[in-house]
């Protein structure tokens, strides 16, 4: 498939420069469904980025359409603030019998705003208003958005210098392997915590991220993070999983700390719990750390309704029994064994990958392959991005109802960009 750039005219003179993904699939879409999406010229492309995670569940999957559909013809609450509605209510009792309970999690259940990055903020406002401290520790090459506090957390120095002001308050710490295992684990942390003199303030809570999409597909062992659950515990600060891109089945199980044994203090969720693209997040947190006065975190759009309807839709025919898991091991076995071949066969340029469940990525010893690579994909008719502070990650996200033939085809697609530009 050979693909003409469109003419773009109103969105290069009109949109602001600070787009981004646009620049890198110069299509104009027009239509989508499952893993596939179509341009407005009658090319189709599948699609294994699926929205940077926000679609799971594929474009306009047909159990999540007729929801909203008749929810919108009936004259359901669209905006309902924080307002009480059937939808929330359906939604929350379907989360709690679908998610929480069968997992044996006793958190309670915010709504902050409509992104990931307001889960964020209320996470990290709640734990310094628990704890009486301000300072925050994360890990290097996390993402966890990109409003003010979040990109205090936040590794990536480019995002971090959009900011404008000092990010105060934050402090990295080394990620899971970040010094090639020559360092025990957690040695500099606690040897931080330990030293009156270390300039280190008490944390209030760790911020971590099981599996690093942005940073860059690291994957965090669970040995590791059950010892840093452990250090947080015994420190007395207050453990937060962002699982706002690896939450709602991507890595295989709901939540991607499941895996570890783990029970965080705060975790958060956004991206694909609507399971429609529909703005949505959540902030989960133990009943003992509810100290919330009414209004205390607020915002216009915690009520969008819509969005619970099919959130609601998408845990009662995904997650009521345990086959969803299951598919998605057997879907990341099958990318696991593909991006296997095609690293053997370019051994030579130092090809690597790592992941888990449905999220994989693929580097090369030059790290400006990548961008090639995805380029070339793009022509080819597949949807892939990068990730990683220099872009040197080739990254996966093929939504979780993906056909076999589908993965294949797109694996097939991917081996082929890789051969080309090698």
């Amino acid at each position: 498939m050979t693909i003409t750039p469109p003419a773009l005219s109103v969105f290069e003179t009109l949109e602001s420069e600070v787009r981004s993904y646009c620049r890198s699939w110069p299509a104009v879409f027009d239509r989508a469904q499952g893993a596939r999406l179509t341009d407005e010229d009658g090319h189709t492309y599948l699609d294994f980025f699926s929205g940077a995670g926000s679609l799971n569940y594929g474009h306009n999957n047909p159990v999540l359409k007729r929801a909203l559909i008749d929810y919108i013809e009936r004259d359901g609450i669209t905006h309902g603030l924080d307002m009480a509605t059937t939808a929330k209510r359906a939604f929350l009792e379907s989360f709690q019998s679908n998610v929480l309970r069968p997992r044996d999690l006793p958190y309670k259940v915010m709504f902050p705003g409509p992104t990931g990055t307001n889960a964020v903020e209320a996470a990290l406002k709640l734990a310094r208003k628990v704890k009486q401290r301000e300072s925050i520790v994360s890990f290097t090459n996390a993402f966890h958005g990109m409003s003010l506090g979040a990109l205090a957390v936040t590794g990536n120095a480019f995002k971090r210098g959009g900011a404008g002001i000092p990010l105060v308050h934050g402090t990295p710490m080394p990620f899971d392997n970040y010094l090639d295992g020559q360092v025990p684990d957690f040695l500099w942390f606690e040897r931080l915590l330990e030293d009156q003199g270390s300039g280190l303030n008490k944390p209030a809570a760790v911020i971590v991220e099981t599996v690093q999409g942005e940073g860059g597909i690291n994957v965090a062992r669970p040995e590791w993070l059950r010892a840093l659950s452990d250090l947080c515990h015994r420190r007395d600060m207050l453990l937060i999983v962002d699982d706002i891109q690896m939450g709602c089945g991507r890595t295989g199980t709901f939540f991607s700390f499941e895996e570890a044994g783990i029970t965080p203090d705060i975790v958060t969720l956004s991206k694909s719990v609507s399971g429609y693209g529909l703005p949505m997040s959540l902030c989960l947190f133990k009943p003992e750390l509810d100290i919330w006065g009414p209004g205390e975190h607020n915002g216009t759009f915690r009520g969008n309704n819509p969005a619970f309807v099919t959130a609601a839709a998408a845990l009662d025919a995904y997650w009521a029994d345990g086959q969803m898991e299951k598919q998605t091991q057997a879907r990341g076995e099958q990318i696991e064994q593909a991006l296997l071949a095609i690293c053997d066969e370019h051994a030579r340029l130092g090809a690597q990958f790592r992941g888990r469940g449905l999220v994989w990525g693929m580097e090369f010893t030059d790290k400006s392959r990548a961008v090639a690579v995805c380029a070339r994909a793009f022509e080819l008719g597949l949807l892939v991005e990068t990730s990683g502070p220099q872009s040197e990650v080739v990254k996966l996200l093929p939504p979780l109802t993906v056909t076999p033939e589908e993965l294949d085809e797109g694996l097939r697609t991917l081996a082929r960009a890789v051969r080309e530009t090698a």
